[in-house]
């Protein structure tokens, strides 16, 4: 918090924090009049949508069929195979991606071109850049994620189950108003904190993916940042604190809307 006074100033290192000059809410005005402001803000705000739409409901769906699965040894190696990803380094992982959607020998241009389609190159087209990063993130933290919703229905009361079977009710009822009942409370406190780091994406998977084809929708807050901040033949600090301190500010303000939603709607909230 010390530190993050410099979005407020020229800041010159050799001059320290406090013996740089004051120029209040000048780097953030350069920020909002500059005219890569509002295409940064879209792709940043539609890739997180995007992604917790996508990745929220399959860690619970993953959960729900995992537990009502009775061969101990599928169950085991399904919930293997499905946590597996998640420990694949950010790196890794995107150079699998490259060495999938490789537009010569990739296994996705070979399945296409087996299917009688022309070889496309996904990564160089702007369009697929969102649906690549976020179904990829999908594949890798769907296991992972379903974790805690697995904890949460080991914890629901057996009984509740055995009446339900007396009752003639089927798996879907059971997992409609059993299941998911005794999970929703644990679901919305998860909610609420992807919602509150909706505009984290992640600077790493983003940088690696871009190239100059698909610049125009893989540039986010933490990629823009990184490049004004450090990566410029003219660094500027203050600037980049600017632009980060009001990516937080704008997370910070999520967390609160929704938290204060979920309350007012009755459910489990963080205070």
């Amino acid at each position: 918090m010390y530190g993050a006074q410099i979005a407020f100033k020229n800041f010159v290192a050799t001059k320290g924090i406090w013996g740089s000059s004051w120029v209040g809410m000048a780097h953030f005005i350069r920020f909002f009049e500059s005219y890569e402001f509002w295409n940064i803000m879209w792709n940043t705000i539609s890739l997180s949508i995007y992604q917790l739409l996508a990745g929220f409901p399959f860690p619970i769906l993953l959960a729900l069929s995992l537990n009502y699965v009775m061969h101990e040894k599928f169950k085991k190696m399904v919930q293997m195979v499905t946590y597996a990803p998640h420990f694949i380094s950010v790196v890794v992982m995107v150079g699998i991606i490259f060495q999938m959607l490789d537009p010569r020998i990739g296994l996705v241009t070979l399945m296409l071109k087996a299917l009688g389609f022309d070889s496309v190159s996904l990564l160089g087209n702007a369009d697929y850049f969102q649906s690549i990063y976020v179904w990829s993130g999908v594949w890798q933290n769907v296991g992972f994620s379903c974790i805690i919703y697995l904890a949460a229905l080991s914890g629901i009361d057996p009984s509740l189950h055995e009446a339900a079977v007396v009752d003639g009710a089927t798996k879907l009822r059971r997992m409609w108003h059993i299941d998911l009942p005794g999970i929703l409370p644990i679901a919305v406190i998860l909610l609420i904190l992807e919602v509150g780091r909706m505009l984290e994406i992640g600077f790493e998977k983003a940088f690696l993916m871009q190239n100059p084809l698909n610049l125009q929708t893989s540039e986010i807050i933490d990629t823009y940042v990184y490049k004004v901040g450090l990566a410029s033949t003219a660094v500027n600090f203050s600037y980049s604190s600017a632009i980060g301190l009001f990516k937080n500010a704008l997370n910070l303000i999520l967390l609160v809307a929704v938290n204060r939603f979920a309350k007012k709607m009755g459910q489990s909230s963080l205070w």
